[in-house]
């Protein structure tokens, strides 16, 4: 059973590097098994197909990194302004050390599935909007809590979290277009900046 297990987070890892380096489409189930070092029959035992690994393994990086990782910066005992300013940065951080291993800038996995695949493969799509929309809920709470505390002003709580999480996707996008890390710098500030005409000034 354990082994078992072992197999088949190895497939979902491998799933997620290659994919996430390249593109859903440049990968093959030959690809993933060679790079996970496990036989294709595995492969089948586990997933159906490609896509429902990809579905999977969109679900296994919010459990393993991204939701655990928006637990701890959104921290109800972080001023909510600072949880914001904390996750801008912390998307550069986790671009470099994907950039450190790949040479390249790779944008942000589930946005980049969910926009190659969307008019394709509605699993796919459904999963990577599923997935945003819990990181906005993240913003949202950051936002209300704000709001409650005095130092945002503003009205459009969903609204807002939505700008902000398009800024966010939008620059990585670019980042990856361009493959420059240090477009992604701009993150924090453009996000303070889209707040800014709503951050009280006595807080």
């Amino acid at each position: 059973m354990r082994q078992e297990s072992e197999t088949k987070q190895k497939l979902l890892e491998t799933a997620l590097d290659l994919i996430w380096e390249h593109s859903y489409g440049s990968v093959s189930v030959d690809d993933i098994c060679k790079r996970a070092g496990i036989l294709k029959g595995s492969f089948y035992h586990f997933f159906h197909s490609k896509s429902d690994l990809a579905v999977a393994t969109l679900e296994s990086y919010w459990d393993h990194f991204r939701r655990p990782q928006l637990d701890q910066i959104f921290s109800p005992q972080v001023p909510p302004m600072e949880r914001l300013k904390k996750y801008g940065e912390q998307v550069y951080q986790n671009q470099k050390v994907r950039f450190d291993k790949s040479g390249r800038v790779c944008g942000c996995p589930i946005n980049s599935l969910g926009s190659e695949l969307s008019s394709q493969d509605e699993k796919i799509r459904l999963k990577s909007q599923e997935i945003s929309d819990r990181v906005r809920t993240y913003f949202e709470s950051a936002l209300r809590d704000a709001k409650r505390e005095g130092s945002w002003q503003g009205k459009d709580i969903a609204g807002k979290a939505l700008e902000l999480y398009s800024l966010i996707t939008g620059t990585l996008l670019q980042a990856r277009i361009h493959n420059n890390l240090d477009m992604i710098k701009g993150v924090k500030p453009a996000m303070m900046r889209l707040l800014g005409p709503e951050v009280s000034l006595t807080r």
